[in-house]
Formats: structure tokens, C-alpha cells, sequence
């Protein structure tokens, strides 16, 4: 990927443990009176919504680590209204906040907030959503977005078998229709997957191996404002209509995220497809309700993002800012927010199958054999 690459557009789900105690709208603890070192420090934590389970497991993850390092903790959920999230975060500095980890719903909309926080000498570390147009964003916790939108095309082209487990084409002829979705257009991160993802698509469609039948390929045609599993629905269900009416078949659909795909599910299952005719169908963030769904036959993968990974390196992010120390970062080249390159740190994504179900996910904790199979 080019580095230090000028973004343009405006800036973004898996359950670990029970949802239970996480209905309400924020969270706070007191000292927990670990010893971690932390001395009790309140750190506020800005999510965006608990309307996926990716979110509820990130914020629970930071606070139980934030907990355990002996700090105190503000976690709230804006439910994907920006003035409730700028509200929130203005709260969290006037409550005496020492650090602020924010996943932003529109990264464009924060530059006073934080510019406040900057006053009040706050850090600010920006959570897998980069905050774009201030030069108060200390830190940038992420996974590598654009090798995620690789993975998905890889994985895509895997399951039409164009591609073999190593990445060597097979051979397979064509043509396969296909479709294609993007994220939300205020989410920074939607444009590396998409970039990604079609950086890798590119060739086949050039060539005439993958067929997009409706013609849809531009990002602002494909994005799905705030990731909506309706509105992908929505915009599936005219596709098939318009597109897909002389009885020609849907083979594959690039989705960039699980809300949406089961969204795409849904428009294809009303329309008649089965599990033996359903599209190879690409997700994100390996939530539960797509993991059955790849048990199932339904999804074909999805990409795992380890939200405790995630949030420890949010954390010892924090932790350093507060303790005197440099946080860990490998990317200085990327992540230009408009007014400053951020430094980063990049976690690496991972393909789940469904012959990777029970070793990736199930072995590694991340859910128990009950939650995939029950």
C-alpha cells in the first residue's frame, strides 16, 4: 500500500463473553483497586453503538483491561448519534478525564471536542476509526484496513475457486457474476477495505472472469451509510430486481462487514436462493449470528479481528501516555488524518471459514463451542 496516503473521505462486530449487564447506555466503575499501577486515573471510552456486537466487545474488553490496570472507567455508547458521542466525550473531559479512547461515528466532527481535551493536556488515542481533520490525536489503535479488503477479495475469489488455499489461480474459467458493497462513507476505515479489496478484484473483472451484472462498482454507489443491515437488504433486493429478473444467477458478493452480509442473506433467501445455490458471500468481524451463518452454509467467511488484541494495545497505549513512557507503534507512514500523519499500531486480520471455525475461534477463546453450536 502507498504510504502516507492522503484519506479524503470522512471517517467506521463479535461477541467474547455474555452481552449480559451491557443493555444499558454507558458504563462507569469505580477504583477497582487492582495493582495494576494505575492509581485509580479516570480514562474515558467513546464507542459508537451497541447495535453490533463488535462495539459491546471492544468496549467491554478496555474496560475490564483498563480495570485490571487499576484505572477508573467512563465507557459510553452514543447509539450512532454524533451530537450524543461529542457530548459524551465533553462530559468524560469535564469529569477530569487523564486519557480518552474514542471510536468515533463521524471522524470529521471532533475538532473542538478535542481540541478541549488538548486545553485540558488530555491525550486523545483513536480507536480502529481514525479521527480525521485534528491535530489532537495522539495515537491511532487499528488492524492493517487495507489487508483486510484483500482478504476478502481473496477469500472471495477462493470461493468461486479461482484461487487455491495459497493464493495460486486454479485454472477456473468463468465468468461469475458478482456484487459488490462497501462500509459506511463517514467511516475512514471503509475506504481501505474497498481500496483493497478491489485492488485485488481488479484483473479478474478486467479480464471478464467476475461479472458485476448491475454494473455498481464505484465506492459512493456500494457504501452503506452507517453500515445498516437494511439498507444493504434494501439495495440487494433492487439489485436482484433489476438486474438478476431473466433468471441469471448471483455468484459471489463482495460485503466488507457481517451486518451487512446477513442483511444480503436476507434479500437473496426472499428471492429464492438456498444454501446450494447461495453466493460465496465475504463478512467482517466474525460475529456470532455470521459464524452460525458459515456453519450454516449461508456465509462463506468472514475476517477476524481480535477485539482483546485490540484493546490491549489501546490500553498500553493509554497506559504509556499516563506513566511517562512512548507507546508502541509500527506504522509512522500510513494514517494521514488530514492534518497530521497519526502514528499506529496495526494488528493483522485473519480469514475465518468454516473449516477454521473451531481452531481460530473456538480454540483461541474467543467463543466457546456452546455459543457457535447451541
Amino acid at each position: 500500500m502507498k504510504k502516507k496516503i492522503a484519506l479524503s473521505l470522512l471517517a467506521a462486530g463479535a461477541m467474547v463473553v455474555s452481552l449480559a449487564g451491557c443493555a444499558g447506555g454507558s458504563s462507569s466503575s469505580g477504583d477497582s483497586g487492582s495493582s495494576g499501577g494505575g492509581d485509580g486515573s479516570l480514562i474515558g471510552v467513546a464507542m459508537p453503538t451497541k447495535s453490533s456486537e463488535r462495539w459491546i466487545a471492544d468496549g467491554d474488553n478496555i474496560k475490564k483491561q483498563l480495570e485490571d490496570a487499576g484505572y477508573t472507567v467512563d465507557l459510553e455508547y452514543a447509539e450512532d448519534d454524533i451530537p450524543t458521542q461529542v457530548s459524551q466525550i465533553e462530559n468524560m473531559i469535564t469529569k477530569g478525564a487523564k486519557a480518552l479512547i474514542i471510536a468515533s461515528i463521524d471522524g470529521t466532527t471532533l475538532t473542538n471536542t478535542l481540541q478541549n481535551a488538548k486545553d485540558n493536556d488530555i491525550p486523545v488515542i483513536a480507536y480502529d476509526r481514525l479521527i480525521r481533520d485534528s491535530d489532537n490525536v495522539d495515537y491511532y489503535a487499528t488492524f492493517d484496513n487495507y489487508k483486510v479488503g484483500v482478504e476478502q477479495a481473496t477469500s472471495l475469489l477462493t470461493g468461486l475457486g479461482l484461487v487455491d488455499a495459497s493464493g495460486a489461480k486454479t485454472g477456473t474459467k468463468g465468468p461469475f457474476n458478482i456484487e459488490l458493497f462497501a462500509g459506511s462513507p463517514d467511516d475512514n476505515n471503509a475506504t481501505f477495505f474497498f481500496n483493497g479489496a478491489m485492488d485485488t478484484l481488479k484483473p479478474y473483472i478486467a479480464d471478464g472472469t467476475l461479472v458485476v451484472k448491475s454494473g455498481q462498482t464505484d465506492f459512493n454507489t456500494v457504501a452503506t451509510l452507517r453500515w445498516d443491515p437494511a439498507t444493504a437488504q434494501a439495495r440487494m433486493e433492487n439489485i436482484l430486481t433489476s438486474t438478476y429478473s431473466d433468471g441469471s444467477k448471483v455468484n459471489g458478493v463482495l460485503s466488507p462487514y457481517d451486518g451487512i452480509s446477513r442483511g444480503i442473506i436476507s434479500a437473496l433467501t426472499s428471492a429464492g436462493y438456498t444454501t446450494a445455490d447461495i453466493p460465496i458471500i465475504t463478512g467482517q468481524d466474525a460475529e456470532l449470528d455470521s459464524v452460525k451463518a458459515i456453519e450454516a452454509g449461508e456465509q462463506y467467511s468472514t475476517i477476524y479481528k481480535d477485539t482483546r488484541e485490540l484493546a490491549k494495545v489501546a490500553v498500553d497505549m493509554a497506559t504509556a501516555l499516563l506513566t511517562g513512557g512512548t507507546p508502541e507503534t509500527n506504522d509512522t507512514d500510513t494514517y494521514d488524518n488530514g492534518k497530521k500523519v497519526v502514528p499506529s499500531y496495526l494488528l493483522q486480520p485473519v480469514v475465518v471459514t468454516k473449516a477454521d471455525i473451531q481452531k481460530v475461534l473456538v480454540d483461541g477463546g474467543y467463543y466457546t463451542d456452546a455459543q457457535v453450536n447451541g
